[in-house]
């Protein structure tokens, strides 16, 4: 494997700078003027996820994304030996990294308390070796009605609108229940899974057994990933972490480097004497 650092590609006049949203954006979320008479909000949050996030007590105010065009690139490493490969994992937590802040920079500009339903895409482009696009994109809200507890306001404690990859129907659900999301957090790690020597290939031939490198590999991998993610909550002092996912893909680097990669939306109790609704039972009337 050949050596090289992750990188953003330069962007174009009127494209985003460091964790800034792009100008173009910004006019874009001017003209939407959010809170007054007659303004007109976009969201992609389906119609029974917005009913409920209005019933939750909160209004959308404009969708908002953030983007990163990022050259991933190599890193050296031996094909017999199982190892994480450091830079690559930076890299594509830099990159997510980037589209996130963006598209928190945009939903601040909005003057919104927080954003939901958001989604985190990977894009591998034709136009150039290794380049993928990472992508952001969610409803940024501003409460109205909702009570953000004791500590008064609906934002982080690192003074950011919260973010939350929840559909309309689990954070209502959750807010419902007493408890408020904090950030999305994240965990990433991209390992390559050594390969078998010919006589360990031949010795497991025609058998049922555990390759107990493989499981080692992968099994380390993954833990690493959800530490990350864990280490992201305990910093935003969060209570727990909610509807973790934790995936795994090896892109375009072959079938030997994979990115585990764990997401959830950490959250905080409202208020300690918050009771959480017993959940009824509803029977349906079709055979």
């Amino acid at each position: 494997m050949t050596e090289s650092t992750g990188r953003e590609t330069a962007g174009a006049a009127g494209g985003p700078t460091g964790e800034g949203a792009a100008e173009d954006a910004m006019r874009r979320l001017a003209r939407l003027r959010p809170g007054e008479q007659g303004s007109l909000f976009t969201s992609d949050l389906t119609v029974n996820e917005f009913l409920l996030v209005r019933e939750a007590g909160f209004r959308p105010l404009g969708l908002v994304l953030g983007s990163s065009v990022y050259h991933v690139g190599l890193q050296l490493g031996r094909w017999s030996k199982n190892q994480e490969l450091t830079k690559l994992s930076q890299a594509m937590y830099h990159a997510r990294e980037l589209a996130m802040s963006r598209m928190e920079a945009e939903a601040s500009a909005l003057g919104a308390d927080g954003v939901v339903a958001v989604r985190l895409d990977i894009e591998f482009k034709e136009f150039g070796s290794d380049i993928a696009e990472f992508i952001a994109v969610g409803t940024a809200v501003k409460a109205d009605g909702a009570d953000p507890g004791p500590g008064g306001t609906w934002r982080n404690n690192k003074g950011k609108p919260f973010t939350s990859d929840l559909s309309g129907q689990d954070f209502w659900t959750l807010i419902r229940a007493g408890y408020a999301p904090l950030d999305l957090v994240m965990g990433s790690c991209v390992y390559h899974v050594a390969h078998q020597r010919f006589t360990q290939a031949l010795g497991t031939a025609g058998r049922n057994v555990e390759i107990e490198p493989f499981t080692q590999a992968l099994y380390d991998a993954r833990e690493l990933a959800m530490s990350r993610m864990k280490a992201e909550g305990q910093a935003l002092e969060a209570e727990g972490i909610v509807a973790v996912q934790l995936s795994g893909h090896s892109h375009k680097w072959g079938a030997h480097t994979t990115e585990f990669f764990a997401i959830g939306t950490a959250v905080r109790p409202l208020r300690e004497d918050h009771v959480i609704d017993r959940p009824s039972l509803v029977l349906g009337l079709d055979d």
